[in-house]
């Protein structure tokens, strides 16, 4: 509730905000460079002690993904999350956030992430992107 609450004051369920982001070179926007800085600064002490602890508050083991590896699925995923992103003006969280104002485009968006998780997990259980 908090994050979606963050998302609707911010403007970052605003399509046209994402993509006002990324036009640099015409009518840019800044405000999701400033969205994106409080969340590090929100997260990153969080990390640091994760990181430290290499457990969770509760105790359970953390097991975080290696920074410095460099993979086709990492390539390959964050290549279609970034032209899905910058085509939409939509990423999932927001996506979630959207789909309560019943916007037809916001289902239409999360059956596409549905589907492309649906599709990942098919390629996977084949021995693909390993």
């Amino acid at each position: 509730m908090l994050f979606g609450a963050g998302l609707l004051v911010s403007g970052m369920t605003d399509p046209a905000n994402v993509t006002g982001f990324l036009d640099i070179f015409g009518d840019w926007r800044p405000q999701l460079a400033y969205v994106m800085g409080a969340a590090v600064i929100t997260a990153a002490p969080s990390f640091w002690v994760v990181r430290a602890r290499q457990r969770s508050l509760l105790g359970a083991p953390v097991d975080l993904p290696d920074r410095r590896r460099i993979d086709k699925p990492l390539l390959i995923g964050s290549t279609i999350f970034g032209v899905g992103w910058g085509l939409s003006g939509i990423c999932p969280g927001p996506g979630l956030v959207l789909l309560a104002s019943g916007e037809g485009m916001a289902y239409l968006f999360m059956a596409a992430v549905i589907a492309g998780m649906w599709v990942v997990h098919l390629v996977r259980n084949q021995g693909g992107l390993r």
